[in-house]
């Protein structure tokens, strides 16, 4: 049986329009996502370590990374007493916040003594604040720090030296970068240039303010 024109020509309409809104929704469904963010440290971003620790400050107080919301945190494992790797990590962080210039205060520094038994508190203190005065010290029991170095994958051990007191530290030298909303996103190898980290942080920053605005 034949259909009336107008019918046919209705039917015809109605398939065109099926066809665009097709068309549409396939396009939409192609089109390309948000390029990824590149970063110049290794991205860790997920990683299933480096999320549920807490450790006591120098002044005795419980610190987690949720006290630092808001900010890029960078933390590293090392001892007052390191001759290389802690000073110029150090000299290198407290030379990414100068080029951080007005954020300077949205990184915050965060060092693990791996030598509780010589570094106290207040040596801590005088030791970081020579190179930053806002960086903190996280000065833990053998317990809590080797709690910390597990959920971090971080190695360190005591190497005797020519007397009792003056036996050193193997470390891991590199630092963790996490993002202004807690979250772990960069394994820092030790020797990453300034600008190179700095930039980093930048992105991080950047992100952040984005998400904020979404």
């Amino acid at each position: 049986m034949t259909l009336p024109a107008a019918l046919t020509r209705r039917a015809a309409c109605l398939a065109l329009v099926g066809a665009a809104a097709a068309g549409l929704a396939a396009c939409k469904e192609r089109t390309p996502p948000a390029p990824a963010v590149r970063f110049n440290a290794i991205d860790v971003t997920g990683a299933e370590y480096g999320r549920n620790w807490q450790m006591p400050d120098a002044d005795g107080n419980m610190r987690t990374i949720a006290d630092f919301a808001g900010k890029a945190v960078f933390i590293f494992f090392g001892f007052a007493q390191c001759p290389d790797v802690c000073p110029t990590t150090m000299l290198e962080l407290a030379e990414v916040k100068r080029q951080l210039g007005a954020d300077a205060d949205r990184l915050q520094v965060l060092f693990v003594t791996v030598d509780p038994e010589r570094d106290t508190p207040e040596i801590m203190r005088q030791y970081l604040g020579s190179f930053d005065e806002s960086a903190i010290a996280l000065v833990g029991s053998a317990e809590q720090l080797a709690a910390m170095a597990r959920e971090f994958k971080v190695v360190y051990q005591k190497v005797p030296g020519a007397t009792e007191d003056s036996y050193t530290m193997n470390h891991t030298s590199a630092g963790y970068l996490f993002d202004p909303q807690g979250q772990l996103r960069l394994y820092v190898r030790y020797g990453t240039p300034v600008d190179q980290l700095t930039a980093d942080v930048r992105t991080l920053l950047e992100e952040s303010e984005r998400l904020g605005r979404s």
